[in-house]
Parts: C-alpha cells; structure tokens; sequence
C-alpha cells in the first residue's frame, strides 16, 4: 500500500511539471520597473509606480488569454502607460520621467515566488524610472502572476489567482 501511495504521488508530481512547468523563455513576458538610482528615496519611488502599474494593467489584461495578445495589448497602451507613470512621478514632485518600451532583453537567471526563469532572452515591458540606472523590481505579466486589485480604501485587498484562470482557459 505504501508503495502505491508513493507511486501516485510520483506520478501526480509528474504530470504537475508536464503542465504547470515551462521553462521556455518565449512563453513568458516579464515586467520590469527599474528605478532611477539605488537611493533608498528612489527605490521606493519604484515601488509607488509598480502599484500604480499593476493597478493599470489588470484592466488592460483583462481577457487576453495568450502572450503574442498580451505583448500587442501592452504596446497599444503604451501611450496610456507612461501617461499614468509620467503623472503619478509628477504627483510626487520629482522632475525625471519614465521611458517605457516592449522589447526583448537578456535576463540573468531570477524567482518569483516558487518560479525560476532561466537565464535567457526573454520578452518583457521594461519601464525605466528617469536614468533606470537603479535596482529593479520585477515580476511575470504573462502568464499574469503579479496582478491584484484592491478596493479605493486600500483597505480590502483582494488576491486573484490569475494563473489558476489562465490555467483554466487552456483545459
């Protein structure tokens, strides 16, 4: 009896990593906000954008259901992006401005959580803050591991699992 449980435990972690891990750089966009400088004032500036790009993107990511989409949406709203950016960096009284772009680029090997993306060229929604000379911080836009919403208080965050609803397009 034991052998059997381990043998079908064996097999459920089989078929988990036959559709849940994929390792292929191009089936990944990846976001990356990079700050001005290194500064504790500018790694926080980066953190203030990141919320106010996670909360623009779950509307604009909403429905799309494959990368090649989700690459043509994002370069749609790129007007929109840095508008939003641009605004809120001038909110906060600071004279440098974003420059945003979908490209491909050279990544090193990096996590996200329990995802390890391989060193590779992979595509992605780079968004630098004035010299983008800074740490970065980053996340997986497609498939969409990084959006949640919350309410206008702040107060009630709401977590979605936006893989699990992707995963549940695909079956």
């Amino acid at each position: 009896m034991k052998k059997l449980v381990v043998c079908v435990m064996a097999i459920v972690a089989c078929i988990s990593c036959v559709f849940l891990v994929n390792d292929k750089e191009e089936d990944y966009l990846r976001l990356h906000i990079r700050a001005n400088s290194n500064s504790e004032y500018d790694q926080n500036i980066k953190y203030d954008i990141k919320s106010v790009v996670v909360k623009a993107l779950v509307p604009i990511a909403e429905g799309v259901d494959n990368k090649d989409d989700m690459m043509s949406v994002l370069e749609q709203n790129l007007a929109v992006l840095t508008q939003i950016v641009d605004n809120r960096l001038r909110e906060l009284g600071l004279e440098y401005r974003s420059n945003i772009k979908v490209c491909s680029e050279e990544f090193p090997t990096r996590s996200y959580e329990e995802l390890t993306l391989g060193a590779g060229v992979y595509d992605a929604l780079i968004i630098e803050l004035g010299t983008g000379k800074g740490d970065n911080w980053w996340c997986v836009a497609f498939p969409p591991l990084c959006f949640v919403t919350e309410d206008s208080e702040g107060d009630d965050i709401e977590y979605k699992s936006v893989i699990k609803e992707w995963f549940n397009k695909i079956k």
